[in-house]
């Protein structure tokens, strides 16, 4: 099969025609539910500035079932392998539901504290979570001494290509510490290619998919790889 291509395309349909464990580790920031801070607006109600009336749908391709795809990620990752799975509180649960159903375990819950906050009527928002999870038995990390479970990592606030965009080098500790040069990084949700960005700057391979054509061609001027529509 060939590797360090991102291919604009369905993940779930893409992945139902790849071959079982052929993936060293998955790094992916899903589509999933997002919220406001609430949308009480009586005249008790002191609402945070920047807050908006109503949930947001941030994506065209965003009403996809957990259930649809995590059978896959779990199928095509190889044995004795870690996932890193970005969600936020609303989802953390059924994420997690999901996660063991398909056959994975926990290793741990990961946070990334962000220097910016999401205003809240429930507390501001300033940290991401990741399911840290394994598919049989347990591995260890590249950095065993040095990784604590809260990382600090600048965000990216200015030059966002992508709403949802991780910095490069927080997925570049993550794929450090659970792969190998020459190992490949599938990222079934690619989004503007921060995650095949990183692999290919730790000489890892990689394989991407992203539906969006608007952010998949950002990813591939950012990886400058051949186009696969």
């Amino acid at each position: 099969m060939e590797f360090n291509k991102i291919i604009n395309d369905d993940s779930i349909k893409v992945m139902k025609n790849l071959p079982s464990e052929i993936f060293d580790l998955i790094v992916t920031d899903p589509p999933y539910k997002t919220i406001t801070g609430g949308d009480s607006n009586g005249k008790s109600s002191e609402r945070p500035k920047g807050i908006l009336s109503g949930n947001r749908k941030l994506f065209k391709h965003q009403n996809i079932k957990i259930s649809d795809w995590m059978p896959e990620i779990f199928r095509v990752l190889k044995e004795g392998s870690h996932c890193y799975i970005f969600t936020n509180v609303l989802n953390l649960t059924e994420m997690l539901n999901e996660a063991e159903k398909a056959g994975f375990k926990l290793h741990n819950l990961l946070v990334w504290e962000k220097n910016n906050c999401t205003p809240s009527q429930y507390y501001l928002k300033n940290c991401e979570y990741v399911l840290f999870l394994r598919k049989g038995k347990a591995k260890w990390i590249n950095d065993i001494g040095g990784s604590k479970t809260v990382h600090r990592f600048d965000n990216i606030i200015g030059n966002k290509t992508h709403p949802c965009e991780k910095p490069v080098n927080l997925l570049k500790f993550y794929i450090a510490n659970s792969s190998n040069e020459n190992d490949v990084v599938f990222d079934p949700f690619a989004g503007t290619g921060s995650a095949m960005v990183a692999a290919e700057e730790l000489n890892r391979q990689y394989f991407g998919c992203e539906l969006e054509e608007d952010y998949f061609d950002i990813a591939y001027k950012r990886v400058n790889k051949k186009i696969i529509h």
